[in-house]
């Protein structure tokens, strides 16, 4: 596998792919001498600075960029004859799109990995187009499933699901949390317990149990109690329309990288 692009989510791939034992081949393509280095030294992988030399060697070609990003890096690429798996890890760009972008004889899949890749608790949205090559599928679901865990999803989902999986909605909420336990009078490090054990319970619960989960809510917000008045007072402030504009908000970005590959 060859990666166009060493930043973030490559970083935390490789990471997660270390922490697992991952034995796969790897190689890495970025313009940044600099970074492949750094990857080089960390990761101990094969890096590739030339870009016609690392889609030459790519038996699948993963595309780790920013959506902005995408359309131009597509552009330099340099004539591609033969048959090539290639897999898009950027948000927002359908597989429409990406075939328009870059068609026969590449064939295109899109996976959405969460940055928890890097500790192994991960989580991948995939969607394949049509006859993509069997080999190649089982090794990309092999790749992100040594990273945690993977979903099928079609393609016309995939920007719901990456609005809504991001870690970034835990990390907001306790934040949020934790400063307004402060303002109440705790000192960081109790108010950053009780947050963590307020969101950390939830998951597991929800992972635990069979009770659905307005089920575990009710259970944990006993009628009257003080828990009850705080999720009243949530409520009562908007926080479920709040939280379906902030999604609304961030499809609405995905479908502006829809267009032709990067926003207007």
């Amino acid at each position: 596998m060859v990666f166009l692009g060493g930043g973030r989510i490559t970083t935390a791939l490789l990471s997660g792919l270390r922490l697992a034992k991952y034995r796969g081949p790897i190689f890495v393509h970025d313009r940044n001498a600099h970074k492949l280095e750094r990857l080089r030294r960390e990761f101990r992988i094969k890096t590739e600075a030339d870009l016609n030399e690392a889609v030459r060697r790519a038996d699948i070609l993963i595309l780790a960029v920013r959506p902005q990003d995408l359309a131009a890096l597509l552009a330099s690429l340099p004539p591609i004859h033969r048959p090539m798996a290639a897999l898009s890890l950027a948000a927002g760009i359908p597989l429409t799109v990406l075939r328009r972008l870059l068609g026969t004889p590449v064939r295109w899949a899109r996976a959405m990995p969460s940055p928890a890749a890097r500790n192994g608790h991960g989580l991948t949205g995939l969607t394949f187009s049509a006859k993509y090559p069997n080999a190649a599928r089982r090794a990309i679901e092999h790749l992100f499933s040594s990273v945690g865990k993977i979903v099928h999803i079609p393609d016309r989902q995939m920007d719901a699901f990456t609005v809504a999986y991001s870690s970034s909605h835990g990390q907001y909420a306790m934040q949020a949390l934790c400063a307004a336990a402060q303002k109440l009078g705790l000192p960081r490090r109790l108010a950053l317990i009780a947050a963590t054990h307020a969101l950390a319970d939830s998951v597991v619960a929800s992972q635990d149990s069979r009770l659905r989960t307005a089920e575990l809510l009710h259970e944990a917000a006993t009628p009257g109690g003080i828990a009850a008045e705080c999720m009243a007072a949530l409520d009562a402030g908007g926080y479920p329309r709040i939280v379906e504009r902030a999604l609304r908000a961030g499809v609405n970005r995905a479908r502006k990288f829809a267009t032709a590959g990067r926003p207007r």
